[in-house]
């Protein structure tokens, strides 16, 4: 990806430091990790002028330092704006059809989420016509580590993506038993996420249901949203997990081309 150039006409009273602030949140495009030196040369300043102005990046949390190599990372405010300006596109009124068809298909709740920070908000839901279902959760955030639709998500960002939002091993919002309780558990669970292409809960994030998990992810933005099929745990077996991961992909694929 290209870095972005100033665009327009140069402000007639443009204020130095905050153009440094803006050019240094630019070199994380290039690259996860920006040392010192390399935003003192970037610049064309004195070294002491790169360590404040990184100083008061990472103050508003748009930068972390790792304590071990002292280099400079993106932080948990540039995660948080970068999925704001997703949020603001509503998504929902693409994706209804794809949840509908899910449904219809699987005769399953579905369901659309995106990542808010730690957590996962659930934007939409098309709920199963069984009489024992799950009930759709429009409008609910949740821990995204004790969701199949979170991990889904959590596992499209890079190590130090996901320790700014997680920065401490413990994990301590665990809505059951089940639910993941450290980050290493966690980073390990992503791992497997990964390597299948689909996220499963069971039991997770609540008692006597089970999910499965896949992103939707964007050409050009990337991951986007994550669709879920849900179920109580008796209709979910481990051959049915397959099967809606395999419907989950085709709606993730199908949603991806729509938002195009």
């Amino acid at each position: 990806m290209a870095a972005f150039e100033p665009s327009g006409e140069r402000p007639q009273y443009p204020i130095e430091s905050v153009g440094n602030a803006l050019r240094l949140l630019m070199m994380f495009q290039k690259t996860p990790r920006v040392r010192l030196s390399a935003a003192r040369d970037e610049l064309g300043v004195a070294q002491s002028t790169a360590h404040r102005l990184m100083a008061m990046l990472v103050y508003y949390g748009f930068v972390r330092q790792d304590p071990l190599s002292r280099t400079y990372l993106a932080g948990p405010a540039l995660l948080d704006i970068g999925l704001s300006v997703v949020r603001s596109m509503d998504i929902r009124t693409v994706a209804r059809e794809v949840l509908e068809s899910l449904c219809r298909t699987t005769g399953e709740t579905a369901h659309l989420a995106q990542l808010e920070g730690p957590n996962v908000r659930f934007l939409d839901g098309v709920e199963s016509e069984h009489a024992l279902r799950v009930a759709g959760r429009t409008g609910r955030t949740l821990p995204a580590y004790a969701t199949s639709i979170g991990k889904a998500l959590l596992a499209e960002l890079d190590p130090a993506q996901l320790r700014a939002l997680y920065p401490d091993e413990r994990l301590l919002d665990r809505p059951t038993t089940k639910t993941l309780s450290t980050r290493t558990a966690l980073e390990a669970e992503l791992e497997k996420v990964r390597r299948r292409g689909y996220a499963t809960n069971s039991g997770e994030s609540e008692d006597g249901v089970s999910s499965v998990g896949v992103a939707v992810v964007h050409p050009e933005r990337g991951p986007v949203a994550a669709l879920s099929l849900a179920a109580p745990l008796a209709r979910m077996p481990a051959p049915m997990v397959r099967v809606a991961a395999g419907h989950l992909r085709n709606a993730a694929a199908e949603l991806s081309r729509r938002l195009t």
